[in-house]
């Protein structure tokens, strides 16, 4: 394990390569699974004020969920989560032409509609945090659908906390990933 100020990294973050390889799993991480997008508290606020950019973008089974319960609903554990289609695909999903599942809201924030990426817990994949009230533990989430992402980062030598420079610095600040970055390539200094 890596301690990152309040932070328990585990030590797959730098062991691990991965790297989407989104033309070959066709974004199936947005569409499996027996719950919605894992959202923090504030994100919810934030994906209401959203809503009206990114709805051109959502597919109408995914307006009707959201019109339904709202851009949010809690899960049978208990924790904040996007609605799901039919208990299937997250309904932020939108359809490429390609056959991949993409997120609306990022698509929205691609084309500067919205300052709201997507939720920093889609931005982390295939990391997932738990709060343990004074610290957070940091864990390589490892699903049968992302075999490709490993393949792929593997073959390019992209270690995950590479691979996720942006959304680690997101979500817990500059300091915090130079000094992960520090513990992981100069451990003695």
């Amino acid at each position: 394990m890596i301690i990152v100020q309040s932070a328990i990294v585990s030590d797959d973050i730098a062991d691990r390569c991965f790297s989407c390889a989104l033309q070959r799993c066709k974004g199936a991480c947005c569409v499996e699974g027996d719950s919605g997008a894992p959202l923090e508290a504030d994100e919810v606020a934030i994906l209401r004020e959203a809503l009206p950019v990114v709805r051109p973008y959502m597919t109408e089974s995914g307006r009707a969920a959201v019109d339904a319960v709202g851009v949010s609903v809690v899960d049978a554990e208990g924790d904040l989560g996007t609605p799901l289609v039919n208990g299937r695909e997250c309904a932020f999903v939108c359809w490429g032409d390609d056959g991949c599942a993409y997120c609306a809201i990022e698509r929205a924030f691609l084309d500067g509609k919205t300052s709201f990426r997507k939720p920093v817990s889609c931005h982390l994949y295939p990391l997932r945090i738990e709060n343990y009230g004074t610290f957070q533990a940091v864990n390589y989430h490892r699903w049968d659908i992302c075999h490709c992402a490993v393949e792929e980062g593997n073959s390019q030598g992209v270690p995950l906390y590479r691979y996720l420079k942006e959304p680690l610095i997101r979500k817990f600040g500059t300091a915090w990933y130079d000094e992960l970055v520090q513990q992981i390539e100069h451990p003695d200094s």
